[in-house]
């Protein structure tokens, strides 16, 4: 087990100890990244890296803990797992999704899921024990696994988003008091379905769209709660 500091200033403990390793990287079979696990809720989490090896699908194919998976077949990520696919090994990152505290100091222990925490813990075990019936997984490539780009844009909205949602759209899981979003009457469980002109299909799209906007900007936003299509006004 391993724990790589200055992650958030861009991977660089990960990045350090791929070049350094203590331990010759033709040894390693694969890497699991546990980054925010915390807040396990429904039995949903985000498993990344799916398309990594040949065969992960297999490995997932039969349920655990009866636990709900969305996969995310690509190797890149902003997490330490991003470090290893580089240097073609297979990689898993598990999280449970941002919250309201995130990146707080209301980010305390006593929110910790640690039944949670404990049920992805077995969860990994049971794959560590299923890949044992494989001499070596086989990397794979994933698609848009050249390079990460961060589109950059000045305003924000100030909601959590909820990256475990399927789509479409961007659903929240809080709006920040005193913010865009929150001004204009958000609030958990909406869907974000339209920015502006910009139709809003994932997270992607999100960031995307606040590309097109600064400071002092004001234009439409479409949301949807519990079934119903909501138009409002936003002012960045």
């Amino acid at each position: 087990m391993l724990f790589f500091s200055a992650e958030e200033s861009g991977l660089i403990g990960s990045k350090y100890y791929v070049a350094h390793p203590t331990l010759s990287l033709q040894s390693v079979a694969y890497m699991i990244n546990f980054d925010m696990v915390g807040r396990l809720r429904d039995n949903r989490f985000q498993l990344s890296g799916t398309g990594t090896a040949a065969e992960w699908d297999a490995v997932l194919e039969e349920p655990i803990h009866d636990l709900e998976i969305k996969k995310d077949p690509s190797g890149v990520g902003p997490s330490d797992h991003t470090s290893f696919y580089y240097k073609d090994l297979p990689v898993l990152h598990l999280f449970t999704g941002t919250h309201e505290d995130y990146h707080k100091p209301s980010d305390d222990a006593e929110k910790v899921n640690y039944k949670g925490m404990s049920t992805l813990a077995s969860f990994v075990y049971a794959i560590t024990a299923r890949t044992a019936a494989y001499e070596r997984l086989t990397f794979q490539s994933t698609k848009g696994g050249e390079q990460i780009t961060s589109p950059r844009f000045s305003v924000t909205l100030g909601v959590v988003p909820d990256y475990l949602f399927g789509g479409p759209g961007l659903r929240i899981d809080g709006a920040t008091q005193g913010r865009t979003a929150a001004n204009a009457g958000l609030q958990s469980g909406d869907v974000i379905l339209k920015i502006g002109a910009m139709t809003i299909d994932d997270i992607y799209a999100y960031m995307g769209a606040l590309g097109a906007f600064k400071k002092g900007d004001t234009t439409t936003l479409i949301f949807e709660r519990e079934g119903e299509s909501i138009t409002t006004e936003i002012t960045f």
